[in-house]
C-alpha cells in the first residue's frame, strides 16, 4: 500500500475517532426552555459547555419548531422564554 493511503486511513481514522469521543461526552449543562411564539408554545431540552451555550441551543432549537423561514427564527430567538429549568445529570 502506498504512503499516501496509508496518511488518508490514519487522517480518516482521526476524524472518526474525534467525532466518536465528542458525541459520547457528557455536557455539564442541561436545561429546558419553553417559548410562545406567535401563539404557539413549545419546549425543549439541551446541553452545552456553558450555561449560556445551553439555553441558547434550547433557544434555537425551540424556534426551530415554532418559526418559518429566518425573519421569524430571528424574531423568535430574541423572545423571552416562558421558562427555563436547570435540569439535572444528563
Amino acid at each position: 500500500m502506498k504512503k499516501t493511503a496509508w496518511l488518508a486511513a490514519a487522517f480518516a481514522a482521526l476524524v472518526l475517532a474525534y467525532v466518536v469521543f465528542s458525541s459520547f461526552r457528557t455536557q455539564p449543562f442541561r436545561c429546558r426552555v419553553c417559548i410562545t411564539f406567535k401563539g404557539n408554545r413549545d419546549c425543549r431540552t439541551a446541553s452545552g459547555e456553558t450555561r449560556q451555550q445551553a439555553e441558547r441551543t434550547a433557544v434555537t432549537t425551540v424556534c426551530a419548531q415554532l418559526a418559518g423561514g429566518v425573519t421569524e427564527s430571528n424574531q423568535c430567538e430574541n423572545t423571552a422564554p416562558d421558562s427555563v429549568e436547570w435540569l439535572r445529570g444528563n
